[in-house]
């Protein structure tokens, strides 16, 4: 099985091959943009920049510190990033996080348990790989758009 390398946002891919473009042109080859791409997507030994670019779109890119909402044991936040850390292979990462609002994650109407700073495993799509007993991821992340 071919494992899908770690990819950095398409920004900085974009950043990447334009700093190849000006090292290039400094050393006396001038290219195109659209050719610096390329060449950058060789370099992560992808056919084209379309399949390079879709590959790193299709993942979440988090850092220390981003504002973000989701969804926890079927509650939903807003929280800020404390700690991020890629486990083993880099397919899936540790994230804790810090709620705006404790949630209270007990369904029971006797008792309750709320939590304001969680810890999980989260893939690149920012679901968990660990679902409650109705199947649902019992942690999933995105980034608040602004």
């Amino acid at each position: 099985m071919m494992k899908t390398p770690i990819l950095a946002p398409v920004s900085e891919l974009k950043a990447q091959a334009k700093r190849l473009r000006d090292r290039l042109r400094f050393s006396g080859h001038e290219i195109s943009h659209s050719k610096s791409l390329e060449l950058l997507a060789q370099q992560h030994g992808l056919r084209d920049w379309n399949t390079l670019s879709a590959q790193a779109g299709n993942k979440l890119h988090l850092r220390i510190g981003e504002r973000v909402q989701g969804c926890y044991l079927g509650q939903r936040f807003a929280a800020t990033i404390r700690s991020l850390t890629v486990l083993g292979d880099g397919e899936q990462r540790r994230i804790t996080l810090h709620f705006d609002v404790p949630v209270d994650v007990v369904k029971f109407d006797s008792f309750s348990n709320f939590r304001q700073r969680v810890s999980g495993t989260i893939g690149w799509d920012g679901c968990s790989v660990s679902k409650t007993s109705d199947g649902v991821p019992q942690l999933s992340v995105e980034l608040i758009s602004v």
